[in-house]
């Protein structure tokens, strides 16, 4: 389930814990990710070349790449572009203080909504830093 921009009011109203279910989340888009790709296989698969292409190394690291990525992952406000930078960014070894210096740039760049993405960003890098340990 997507939670939006009402957390906080939800939190303030009813005491729950609204907060988002990253893996959930991720395991979910996933899978609808994998049921499309069937549908439109020459383009998943083109989809996926131009990924690989795009992320290879060159005069930017497969890192610096992906922060960039990420920053358009929050301007954009995509919580699954979210998910899938920050685990890659994961693999890649970054750091909690590399991940929010460059959050604070995509913040300062986009202003108010990076801010609140940007956060959770950070979320989804506490949560699986953990499972990726």
């Amino acid at each position: 389930m997507y939670v939006g921009w009402n957390v906080a009011w939800d939190q303030m109203n009813n005491n729950k814990d609204t907060s988002m279910d990253w893996e959930k989340f991720m395991h979910e888009t996933e899978e609808n990710l994998t049921s499309f790709s069937k549908e439109i296989p020459q383009t998943a698969k083109g989809f996926g070349l131009m990924g690989q292409a795009a992320k290879s190394d060159g005069a930017l690291s497969e890192k610096t790449k992906e922060l960039i990525a990420l920053g358009i992952a929050v301007a954009t406000r995509c919580d699954s572009c979210i998910g899938f930078h920050v685990r890659s960014l994961i693999r890649l070894g970054i750091t909690r203080e590399e991940l929010c210096e460059a959050l604070e740039m995509a913040t300062y760049m986009g202003g108010g909504l990076s801010y609140a993405f940007s956060a959770k960003a950070l979320k989804a890098y506490d949560i699986f830093i953990v499972d990726s340990n």
